[in-house]
């Protein structure tokens, strides 16, 4: 589960199998105990501004609220770089915005990590001025991804605080509005991104 070029997909193992387990249980109780390794952007994931900044809130200081039970907006476009006419009319203040550009066809295939569509430098600062809660994509990576380029969307978002999730799927099944998003990652020090299980709720 590559979804990052040179970010390694991750690794499971096991420190307790069933059938070591049967020699500290009594007879017909056993447990499975599995072990992961992972890089922090593996799948779906939720990016806080310790992602970016040193000094930004990591996983177990951005607030629930933040991250989860958030009125939902799905923007859908075609271009490869999203900009702020995808977005204008809209009311985006307090919503988790979620970018629909259809690139998840590809996801888990080669074709998924080259040209992938993003959030133009300009449609991040406009989201930020217009007070959206959270941002998220279908895509590689919300920033386009040259060899050693800035990575502006990363810089404006998560600089005023507001949470991104990359690599989402399944958009299309959404309604534009009307749902709840929710994308809650565990409470670890220290860290800026790790995978999350991003779902919606249509009443």
């Amino acid at each position: 589960m590559v979804t990052y070029p040179g970010v390694p997909g991750p690794v499971l193992g096991t420190h307790l199998s069933r059938e070591a387990s049967r020699e500290i249980y009594e007879q017909g109780t056993e447990f499975h105990i599995g072990t992961i390794t992972l890089a922090a952007n593996t799948g779906t994931y939720l990016d806080t501004p310790h992602h970016r900044y040193a000094d930004g809130s990591d996983l177990s200081q951005v607030p629930l609220s933040a991250i989860a039970d958030l009125p939902g907006l799905v923007v859908r476009s075609s271009d490869r770089s999203v900009g702020v006419s995808a977005f204008e009319g809209l009311d985006v203040r307090g919503r988790a915005v979620l970018v629909e550009t259809g690139w998840d066809r590809f996801f888990g295939t080669p074709a998924y990590l080259d040209g992938h569509p993003f959030l133009s430098p300009a449609a991040a600062e406009w989201l930020v001025e217009q007070g959206a809660a959270l941002v998220g994509i279908d895509s590689l990576n919300i920033d386009d991804t040259p060899p050693r380029g800035p990575r502006p969307a990363h810089t404006v978002l998560l600089g005023a605080g507001i949470p991104i999730v990359e690599h989402l799927t399944g958009l299309a099944a959404l309604p534009a509005e009307g749902f709840r998003f929710h994308a809650a990652p565990p409470m670890v020090v220290g860290m800026g991104t790790f995978p999350v299980r991003a779902y919606a709720v249509i009443p």
